[in-house]
């Protein structure tokens, strides 16, 4: 019944956005970095996604499209345990979607479900490396620029996205077509960026590489110390009384991109706590505005309707 409820609610959305929308697999034919089990995905409450087997991008692509458009790659957060599917991948991806840029949510494996994958530490940044080549890769069926394409991250969804702003010449996937994996820009909000024992979203850390690791593994994906004059332009939202995921990640990460000249941009909310996605309710400022601002005033964005 639960699931019904869910099913009905997306339907409800997805129809009443009247939104170009489908689902395609990541992979064709035999995923890579997995082994037979017996989980099952799991739909819970407000759409949170635990148990992924069979990563998907979920694409929303605007009424009219031209050659000339942006895309975003959305990663959900939720502690690399499980994907907050709704609030933090389809809301943001229909906020885009209204103003014109071509958005994609990725349902990406989680590095808990040891049962299912060869290589925990590796699975989410590899299935973040085949959405973008899959995006760039068939850039012409989804009327965008491929050298425009974007990735959003949110919490852990956060961590992922800075891994792949800094790591995006680690490949851990096929590659024939030497397709560049490098975002064109990244936007994190509330992101898990270090995994220092200090300031570090411990669970995130204790999920991807496990209860123990070593110094040199939490030095590698404490994405604040990864940062070089390469890494796409970023920006950042993040409510100063966040206590699941401490303020200092995003300023840490700002303050590395500054040392390194990388376009950048930060908002410090005074209230919002983690997880407020797209709706702040404790502060009146719209961020998804200041993004569509900054993107725009990068040349990410040649649009101007804003709601």
């Amino acid at each position: 019944m639960k699931q019904l409820i869910i099913f009905l609610y997306i339907l409800f959305v997805f129809f009443n956005q009247s939104m170009a929308q489908k689902t395609i697999s990541l992979y064709d034919g035999q995923i890579p970095n997995s082994k037979a089990c017996t989980v099952k995905e799991v739909t819970g409450l407000k759409w949170r996604i635990s148990g992924v087997t069979t990563p998907t991008l979920t694409v929303f692509t605007p009424e009219k499209s031209d050659s000339l458009n942006s895309a975003v790659i959305i990663m959900p957060g939720g502690g690399y345990a499980g994907l907050a599917f709704d609030h933090e991948g389809i809301q943001i991806a229909v906020a885009f979607y209204k103003i014109g840029i071509t958005a994609f949510v990725l349902k990406y494996r989680l590095p808990k479900d040891t049962a299912c994958i060869i290589d925990p530490e590796t699975v989410a940044l590899m299935d973040a490396q085949k959405a973008i080549k899959l995006v760039r890769d068939r850039s012409k069926e989804f009327f965008i620029n491929p050298n425009n394409v974007g990735i959003m991250g949110f919490s852990a969804g956060g961590h992922l996205a800075s891994t792949l702003s800094t790591h995006y010449n680690v490949n851990l996937i096929e590659n024939k077509e030497n397709t560049n994996l490098r975002p064109s820009f990244a936007i994190l909000g509330y992101p898990v960026i270090s995994f220092d024992d200090s300031i570090g979203h411990t669970g995130s850390r204790d999920n991807m590489l496990g209860k123990n690791p070593s110094t040199d593994k939490i030095k590698l994906y404490s994405n604040d110390l990864q940062v070089t004059k390469e890494t796409p332009a970023t920006f950042i939202i993040h409510a100063a009384d966040d206590k699941t995921v401490k303020v200092e990640n995003s300023i840490r990460y700002y303050l590395a991109l500054q040392r390194n000249k990388v376009a950048s941009e930060i908002h410090l909310l005074q209230k919002g706590g983690h997880g407020f996605g797209l709706n702040n309710k404790l502060e009146p400022i719209n961020w998804f505005n200041l993004v569509v601002g900054w993107l725009g005033g990068n040349n990410f964005y040649k649009g101007n309707n804003v709601n």
